[in-house]
């Protein structure tokens, strides 16, 4: 599994582009506005080397840090332009509102095409890089207050380990949620996403990663993978409560979550 990542990182992005037509964008937008972070929000991001989950989670934060500094402005009418400015001025030098998010991938070259990106779309405050293994995080009981591993948690070898790890560096009234491809429920288009994915995505694996054994290994893993059942029963073995997951294009993926109580 590391040998297939370190081949098709440099390519991770343009691949994801091709095989999912672009949605896996909307899929991680809508698995952001589900985490709905607030500012202060210490997240980390498991198997998320290329920085999708990380950029998103800053952008989102920004906003509505933006939004509260416009509304506090509007509440402080009677102050002076000065006095309005050197406030704005304050409140916009802590843009996340000491929120944080820290990747962390056990796979070298995915840190580094993340890194390279984050340094190209001028990402810097409030992100951190860490080499580690899901299944034994490098990180203190009780530390985040969300988990995110997005087309991650197929890879890992014990998932339920992986999944007790989450369940420890979570903070109590944390949040663990999961973005996975999944168990298509209509017969029809599940043929013919089978069709798609074992006779169209190694070929476009081989004529723009120049890597058809990777991409083959990609869809085989996803075949393999619990259905959406199975994965919330090993989500609540793992000691998470309220644990539910949402279908995305009738099953293509599924965002799964819980949280530690």
């Amino acid at each position: 599994v590391y040998q297939v990542f370190e081949n098709v990182a440099k390519k991770y992005d343009v691949m994801n582009d091709s095989m999912t037509l672009g949605i896996h964008r909307v899929w991680k937008d809508i698995l952001m506005h589900k985490m709905n972070p607030c500012p202060g929000t210490l997240l980390l991001d498991v198997a998320g080397g290329t920085g999708d989950i990380a950029f998103r989670f800053i952008n989102y934060v920004r906003t509505v840090r933006q939004r509260q500094l416009q509304r506090k402005l509007k509440n402080h009418q009677n102050l002076s332009w000065q006095e309005i400015f050197d406030s704005y001025q304050k409140d916009q030098f802590n843009s996340l509102g000491d929120s944080q998010v820290v990747v962390c991938d056990i796979n070298r070259e995915m840190l580094k095409v993340g890194k390279q990106k984050a340094q190209h779309l001028g990402y810097s405050e409030g992100l951190s890089w860490v080499l580690g293994n899901a299944e034994e995080l490098p990180f203190d009981d009780d530390k985040f207050d969300v988990y995110t591993i997005a087309f991650g948690i197929r890879n890992v070898t014990r998932i339920d380990l992986a999944l007790q790890e989450a369940y420890r560096v979570l903070k109590p009234g944390g949040r663990f949620l999961c973005l996975e491809f999944s168990h298509v429920s209509n017969p029809l288009l599940s043929r013919l996403y089978d069709l798609y994915s074992f006779q169209v995505i190694p070929v476009l694996g081989e004529v723009i990663a120049g890597d058809w054994r990777s991409y083959q290994y990609l869809v085989e893993s996803i075949r393999q993978f619990p259905p959406q059942e199975e994965l919330k029963a090993m989500i609540e073995d793992a000691g998470f409560f309220k644990v539910d997951y949402e279908n995305l294009n009738f099953g293509i993926v599924a965002i799964h979550s819980g949280f530690k109580l």
